[in-house]
């Protein structure tokens, strides 16, 4: 149907067909459940869904399943039975096996395109965030990216943010006196948590070429949208380094994008898959900007669904952004289980034919309860349904299928290989190496000067000897008689010069 999505139906035991319209797609969505309950399956199909209504697509591949987008089903399939009921079931009536256009990325660049972003572009609070830094350490870090801005140091790779601050605890005592202190402690714990982010193979991310938005929002020859896949099965080992760059490309997609209002349909849609990541332990400055992001990037045409377990995973404030739900079953052994399960259930407008909380627990595997948005963006009344089947291959291509897609993927040799022109990290060892040379050619002029002036010293004693004792003599003797006479005129220059003088001079004029 055109403007929708189809997602499921239902039967004698089941609700009404149920759609996600594309005018609302932006308004955010929830895909939740536990594990082994059908996410996966849920996420393959509204990725189908958008990019066959030409929707580009972002989605992290946590257990390698989803590279099946790029392989088209098969009637020769084992679940080809069961597909062709179910969507006879549901009122699938058009139900047909197709791939689907897929490029996959990889931050590790082995089994996608490499995707990079600089040390600039991810910024301080996320990279904060990244290397998990106190506040005071934070603090540090504020100080080096402005000290970057100003000394025109351009921070594009790892090894660009570790001389920094090498400079910046060599400067410490001029940048406190402008910033406020800065501890040698607190950069040295940046410095180790650099090293153990490097051990994660985070050196990976950092780097140019960066990665272009518009790369992830293309459509293929027949106007289908991309199905941006990023192999995330080895990145789940750094779950920090996993959630803080789904977070970095959300926040650029918000800082990049133009305002479109309420299209008719999403510019793109991005899949957060295990949201919980993003939230566990996370300040609350962090949790304010994603809150932030999701409330205003759906003016921008970007449609946001987290994937999680649990709805409580996600904070209170973003769950009401969520407007287009689908819940799988939730366990409820524990008290604190059934009490998730309540407030999940709350979270939906009743339905009076069941009750909400009961369904959630009940539906089975591929099956869920749904709400989506209405017209004026309404919620839905919920509903059990019945998830379609997948049109693409359920579960992984091979390795050789792979290599045959990144071959033909347009982006092939675009992000292959790693430029290293001039940053931070040249540019301060060049002044390294010029105060290194300035201060060698000093102590080599001072070196010449000093053994000119012992060969002068030493010329000149071997030549006066004899003048110089001469000259002491007499300069001995003058300075004596100096003396002498100078004390004598200052006696005459007294009243008893004046007397002898007057008795001097009367003597005189009284025998003339």
């Amino acid at each position: 149907m055109d403007g929708k999505i189809f997602v499921g139906g239902g039967g004698p035991d089941y609700g009404e067909q149920q759609f996600l319209t594309l005018k609302y797609a932006n308004r955010h969505g929830l895909v939740a459940g536990a594990t082994g309950t059908g996410k996966t399956v849920t996420l393959q199909i509204l990725a189908e869904g958008f990019s066959a209504a030409g929707v580009p697509v972002f989605l992290a591949d946590v257990k390698g399943d989803l590279s099946g987008l790029a392989k088209s089903g098969s009637a020769e399939s084992k679940l080809h039975e069961a597909f062709s009921g179910r969507a006879a079931k549901i009122g699938l009536d058009d139900f047909a096996y197709n791939a689907f256009p897929v490029t996959f990325w990889d931050l590790y660049a082995q089994q996608g395109h490499p995707v990079r972003t600089t040390v600039a572009e991810m910024g301080p609070l996320l990279l904060a965030r990244l290397l998990e830094l106190t506040e005071a350490q934070e603090g540090i870090l504020n100080i080096a990216f402005r000290a970057a801005d100003e000394e025109g140091l351009p921070l594009l790779d790892l090894k660009d943010l570790q001389a920094l601050l090498v400079w910046i605890g060599e400067n410490r005592e001029s940048l406190s006196l402008r910033y406020g202190n800065v501890s040698v402690a607190s950069v040295g714990a940046i410095q180790r948590s650099l090293l153990v982010l490097e051990n994660q193979g985070g050196t990976e991310l950092f780097g140019e070429p960066a990665l272009e938005l518009a790369d992830l929002m293309r459509l293929d020859d027949q106007g289908r949208g991309m199905v941006n896949i990023l192999a995330a099965d080895k990145l789940m080992a750094a779950p920090g380094l996993y959630a803080t760059f789904l977070l970095w490309l959300l926040s650029e997609l918000f800082e990049d994008l133009p305002e479109v209002g309420d299209p008719d349909k999403p510019k793109l849609v991005f899949f957060f898959d295990e949201a919980h990541l993003l939230f566990d332990d996370a300040p609350k400055a962090l949790v304010d900007k994603v809150e932030q992001v999701a409330r205003l990037i759906r003016s921008k045409g970007v449609g946001v669904y987290f994937v999680t377990q649990n709805p409580g995973d996600i904070p209170e404030d973003i769950l009401g952004q969520l407007g287009n739900r689908v819940q799988h079953a939730l366990r409820a052994f524990t008290a604190r289980d059934q009490k998730n399960l309540r407030l999940a259930a709350e979270t939906y407008r009743d339905n009076p034919r069941f009750s909400t909380e009961e369904a959630i627990r009940e539906v089975g595997t591929g099956e869920a309860v749904t709400s989506m948005l209405e017209p004026k963006g309404v919620p839905g009344m919920v509903e059990r349904t019945l998830i379609r089947p997948p049109s693409s291959q359920l579960g992984p291509i091979t390795e050789a299928e792979r290599k045959v897609c990144l071959a033909a993927s347009g982006m092939s040799g675009k992000y292959d290989q790693t430029l290293d022109r001039e940053s931070a990290y040249e540019i301060l060892r060049k002044r390294a190496d010029q105060a290194a040379a300035q201060a060698a050619h000093a102590e080599e002029k001072a070196e010449a000067e000093e053994s000119a002036a012992r060969e002068y010293n030493s010329a000149r004693r071997y030549s006066g000897t004899r003048v110089t004792r001469s000259t002491s003599r007499k300069v001995s003797t003058d300075t004596f008689g100096s003396a002498i006479g100078e004390a004598v005129i200052k006696e005459l220059k007294g009243t008893t010069g004046r007397r002898i003088v007057r008795g001097i001079l009367g003597g005189l004029f009284k025998g003339r």
